[in-house]
């Protein structure tokens, strides 16, 4: 099969349950083994495992992860636009930008943990009413990085996450470079068709998208199938540093398989 781009592999390492330190030698690790891209995700307290275990912020992170790697793409997976006023959003990606010399990804959702909404006191409201903010903000974002001095070092990739198929994939027609969904075979299918038709209705091309997905619990003959449906980035999810590295092993060694 002829790829129209190249098969990448990424992590996301979630900022939970680990002291820092210890997420720092891992990131090194990762860009070392030759991962392409590195997550973290945007929430206040853990997902997993204790709910008030070691937590860590993911913007403040992704800034010291700047500086930590000089190979590696990284963003978040996905950041929350509800607690960041839009233009702020779009001064710290810039920001970002500039400390890894041009290799920050803008991953962008529109929030669902209402935990992270209630103790830090953001109006949680619907999903409905989320997502036309988010809807609101991207242009904003936008507009301010065509103001900012410095501007970004280059046009900065936005990673929209989700599936629904009324607002959020209309959102990824219009903006994004990037969209990772969670669903895979004719769901998968489904979604492509929709987001074609959204592509059409905005005049853009749809193939200037990059598709992503997850790679918890598939096989490689999972992964296959996605690919065949023209998904070439792939993200295997860790809870904190302390990880076997053996199953990055065998995903990189795949990819590496799949771009020969």
């Amino acid at each position: 099969m002829t790829l129209s781009r190249p098969v990448r592999i990424a992590i996301q390492l979630q900022p939970q349950h680990a002291e820092y330190s210890a997420i720092r030698d891992r990131v090194r690790e990762l860009e070392q083994l030759g991962v392409d891209i590195l997550f973290n995700w945007d929430h206040f307290f853990p997902l997993s495992g204790e709910p008030d275990g070691l937590h860590f912020e993911a913007w403040t992170e992704l800034a010291s992860w700047a500086e930590l790697t000089s190979r590696v793409e990284f963003g978040t997976l996905v950041n929350c636009n509800s607690y960041r006023n839009p233009d702020l959003q779009a001064d710290m990606a810039r920001t970002i930008d500039h400390i890894s010399g041009g290799r920050f990804i803008f991953g962008t959702g529109s929030g669902w943990f209402e935990r992270d909404y209630d103790e830090y006191g953001y109006e949680f409201g619907t999903a409905g009413s989320r997502l036309d903010a988010l809807a609101e903000a991207l242009p904003r974002i936008e507009s301010r990085w065509s103001k900012l001095n410095p501007p970004p070092t280059r046009k900065i990739p936005v990673l929209v996450g989700g599936g629904g198929e009324k607002k959020t994939l209309k959102l990824v027609a219009e903006h994004a470079d990037i969209w990772h969904g969670f669903v895979a075979g004719d769901e998968l299918a489904h979604k492509k068709n929709v987001l074609a038709a959204h592509c059409e209705t905005v005049g853009r091309d749809m193939n200037e998208i990059e598709l992503s997905s997850d790679l918890r619990s598939r096989s490689i003959e999972d992964a296959d199938g996605l690919l065949e449906q023209g998904v070439t980035l792939f993200t295997l999810g860790v809870s904190g540093p302390e990880h076997d590295l053996t199953a990055t092993k065998q995903w990189l060694s795949w990819r590496d398989a799949q771009n020969a």
